[in-house]
This record gives structure tokens, sequence and C-alpha cells, in this order.
């Protein structure tokens, strides 16, 4: 019988159930924002600030937003990880991603409860 020892970081299946829940809550909570806005009476600016008013379409904003940049994280990092091969480079974009997505977190979660 041959013994077989596997080694590696195992990202395949955490990678791939991780990028299915937070393609399904981007689903769901873009289908619940766009029911919200065909509801609303008027399109205007006092109709969009009551609406974000609401503490649960900010939190729902936020977990489709922290959804939205795992997705991304989730996605480069695979493709860094395939295609680029020299290590030193791979880790320079990944840290390059790293940056822009928190960045990105950090300006729309400023944005979104910001005053």
């Amino acid at each position: 019988m041959v013994k077989r020892n596997v080694v590696g970081a195992h990202y395949g299946i955490t990678g791939w159930l991780m990028q299915r829940i937070t393609a399904a809550i981007m689903a769901l909570f873009s289908f619940i924002f766009l029911i919200t806005v065909l509801s609303l009476p008027h399109m205007d600016f006092k109709a969009w600030k009551a609406l974000f008013s609401h503490g649960w379409l900010k939190t729902g904003m936020a977990l489709f937003f922290l959804s939205l940049f795992l997705h991304a994280w989730i996605g480069m990092r695979d493709i860094l990880m395939d295609y680029v091969h020299p290590t030193g480079m791979r880790l320079a974009l990944q840290v390059f991603v790293i940056l822009s997505l928190a960045a990105g977190m950090i300006r729309a979660m400023t944005i979104l409860w910001g005053r």
C-alpha cells in the first residue's frame, strides 16, 4: 500500500466554498436592494437619504461590500498563484491587491457610515 503525504496550503475547497458563499450573499442583497429601490415612491435625494438612514440597509450594504472584497481577494489570489511564478513578484502583487482592497473597504465603510 502506498502511503501518501498530503502537503500544501489546501486553499482549494475553502476558497471555492468562500467564493460561493460570498456570491450568494451578494446576489441576495442585490435582489433585496433592487426590490427596495423599486418600491420607492420618488427617486430623489430625500428618498435616497431616508433609505440609507435605516440601520438594516447600512448593515446589509456593509456585508455586501465585505463579501465583494473577500470574493475579489480569493479570485485574485488564485489567479496570481496560478499565473505569476516568480515568488517575489507574486508576493508584491498580492500585497498590492490586499492594500487596494483594504483601501476600497475602508473607503466604502467611510461613505456608508460617515456623516
